[in-house]
């Protein structure tokens, strides 16, 4: 599971001690809610489903698998799956493939859900050796699933967006500059991650308000 509400105000508190842009921040916005996934394949066949479609479209895609399938949370129930019955399902060639690679890193064993490395970058390797799963997809899994804290998952827009805004800089700053820029917050990222989005968030609402109805509806989320 990912980080809980404690763990988070644990890493947030500790960032506010030392980086005094979280204190005012926190004061301004307070804590985020947790973001919590659950760990194994069906997340991140979720995941692989819902890339570059909506909310919407990516649980359609689902009901018809578990409808073909018996149970969309079986990789061996996908692998063994014919090209027509998943594309009847809604993925396409591309999404199938990558369905495919990674029930095939389940069910053979190359990967195992339930005992990730120990160490962030070699379950970041693991993941992203699976078609369709790219470091941003991995780093994202490892945080809300496995609550790690201290993934960074730096080439994130948002999360480059708010850390430029934190941290009073002119120009959003690239992921190598805000990966430089998080070093120091070790062993807390995952918690500033969570914490950029939020802010991210309800700077987006804050926006909203004051926006002209005729422009309101052009802002980001």
């Amino acid at each position: 599971m990912g980080l809980t509400a404690e763990q988070l105000k644990a890493g947030l508190d500790a960032l506010a001690g030392f980086e005094n842009a979280f204190a005012v921040r926190l004061g301004e916005i307070g804590y985020p809610e947790p973001r919590i996934r659950a760990r194994g394949y069906e997340t991140l066949l979720r995941t692989i489903i819902g890339q570059q479609v909506s909310v919407h479209a990516a649980n359609a895609v689902w009901n018809r698998l578990e409808a073909a399938l018996g149970s969309a949370a079986d990789p061996a129930a996908l692998a063994a799956a014919s090209d027509e019955t998943l594309r009847a399902a809604g993925l396409s060639r591309q999404k199938s493939g990558y369905a495919r690679s990674l029930a095939d890193h389940v069910t053979s064993g190359r990967l195992n859900l339930e005992s990730m490395p120990d160490d962030d970058e070699e379950a970041i390797a693991q993941l992203v050796d699976i078609k369709g799963i790219g470091r941003w997809s991995a780093e994202i899994y490892l945080l809300f699933a496995e609550g790690r804290t201290d993934m960074w998952p730096a080439g994130d827009l948002a999360v480059q967006i708010e850390v430029g805004r934190l941290m009073g800089l002119a120009d959003r700053p690239s992921e190598k500059l805000t990966r430089e820029i998080a070093e120091k917050w070790r062993p807390h990222r995952g918690a500033a991650a969570i914490f950029t989005w939020h802010s991210y968030g309800e700077a987006a609402k804050a926006a909203r308000k004051t926006a002209p109805a005729a422009t309101a509806d052009k802002l980001p989320l």
